[in-house]
């Protein structure tokens, strides 16, 4: 589980990092734009694969119960995942109706994401990283919110963006629900 840890603190401190603006404004400053996003990449890459790592490590160690979800929870967790992939989609550059109502789509797939996971997992690893990931994701909002990004326009119509954000996002959905067992190691569509 300490790896695990470790892979979360350097994740989200090196996204927590950017928004710390004056802080991260000297290190820009300091290091000059390229080497800074490499430098931040390459920690952003190390927390992941040190998540990953930690994660397997901790399943491999067998799960710790907190609590038993029922089954619904699966079945909405299933249900929300759907939403946050769409959300994800609408990352795209193309202004949309769907983008301009979430604003921010990645902190709103993160928080769905999240949030889900948590409703289905009951472990103390899962209660560890989801929980984490959801409350960055929350504080990240009201710090985008606090630097006066409101994120992208409302739009008054669809677009052809929507459609392909919604698209997009479902052909990823399904595709994840068919690679969860081999990527994860966990069969969401099983009984």
């Amino acid at each position: 589980m300490s790896i695990l840890i470790l892979g979360i603190v350097v994740f989200l401190g090196a996204h927590t990092f950017t928004t710390m603006r004056e802080a991260r404004g000297r290190a820009v400053a300091a290091m000059g734009e390229g080497p800074y996003k490499i430098a931040y990449s390459v920690v952003s890459l190390v927390g992941f694969a040190l998540i990953v790592w930690g994660f397997h490590r901790y399943r491999e160690g067998g799960l710790i119960p907190l609590w038993y979800p029922p089954i619904w929870t699966r079945h909405l967790t299933i249900s929300l995942m759907w939403f946050a992939f769409v959300a994800l989609a609408c990352m795209n550059p193309a202004p949309g109706r769907i983008r301009g109502w979430l604003r921010h789509p990645m902190l709103v797939a993160i928080k769905i994401w999240a949030l889900a996971h948590l409703l289905a997992n009951g472990d103390l690893g899962g209660m560890v990283l989801f929980g984490s990931f959801l409350a960055w994701a929350v504080f990240d909002r009201i710090a985008v919110k606090r630097r006066g990004d409101m994120g992208a326009p409302r739009l008054a119509r669809f677009t052809r963006a929507d459609a392909v954000d919604l698209g997009v996002g479902t052909v990823a959905y399904v595709a994840m629900i068919a690679l969860h067992p081999a990527l994860i190691g966990v069969n969401v569509m099983a009984g």
